[in-house]
């Protein structure tokens, strides 16, 4: 994919790693719509886009402003930091509202435009997360989790439609969201480039770091391997 041509919508991209998938988009030439309150983008250059992923309304209202879309970069997320066990209900929910039914109706919504278009792609901002639970946060992993699994079976209903559905595995960013989280941290504007990169590389899979890449070979050797603490 020549990145220049397109025409992109990057939710969430306000802040954090949505403003530097942005910023590298725009880098490259591509034309940029950068979905969020339009009074908390700060992109010169980007188009802004009012976008709540988690109403319908307003993402067939930001679907009748983008019309030429060509790439859709589904990165806006939550992080309540709930315990799937005793953490609260509208927590957990918001959790799944935002990383699945969010990321499921920008799809379900955007496609169809992207097809008109002549195709293009989608990537999802998943996690290592995705794969492996660390002990805490249990609902934005199962959220991340489910998220990967929509990505999965997505990416085969769309690839007739001429679309390629690619899915980012990124641990830990210096961002506002792990702001609270003590642990090595990548730099976000790093990732944007290794995502952007994916991209134009057509890639369906893109591991950004050494420790997501490791969480992956670690589904391979079973529980064992990634939760050895339940076998002590």
């Amino acid at each position: 994919m020549n990145i220049s041509k397109q025409v992109a919508i990057v939710s969430g991209s306000n802040r954090g790693l949505g403003k530097e998938l942005a910023l590298e988009l725009l880098a490259r030439g591509a034309k940029v719509y950068a979905g969020a309150n339009p009074e908390t983008i700060d992109l010169s250059g980007a188009i802004p886009l009012q976008l709540d992923i988690t109403d319908p309304k307003s993402v067939m209202a930001a679907a009748e402003v983008a019309g030429d879309a060509t790439l859709l970069i589904n990165n806006a997320g939550s992080a309540t930091g709930a315990s799937l066990l005793t953490g609260e209900l509208d927590d957990i929910h918001l959790e799944f509202d935002t990383h699945v039914f969010g990321t499921l109706s920008m799809i379900r919504t955007f496609a169809p435009v992207i097809e008109k278009n002549g195709g293009g792609s989608i990537l999802n901002i998943l996690s290592a997360l995705s794969w492996i639970n660390i002990g805490n946060s249990g609902a934005y992993s199962a959220a991340k989790s489910a998220q990967w699994g929509i990505t999965n079976a997505l990416r085969l209903d769309l690839a007739p439609k001429n679309i390629k559905l690619a899915g980012l595995h990124v641990a830990f960013m210096d961002t506002d969201m792990t702001a609270g989280i003590q642990a090595p941290k990548t730099s976000p504007k790093d990732i944007a480039k290794i995502a952007i990169d994916g991209i134009e590389s057509d890639l369906y899979e893109i591991v950004a770091d050494d420790t997501s890449r490791n969480v992956q070979q670690g589904l391979s050797a079973g529980i064992s391997s990634l939760y050895p603490q339940l076998f002590e």
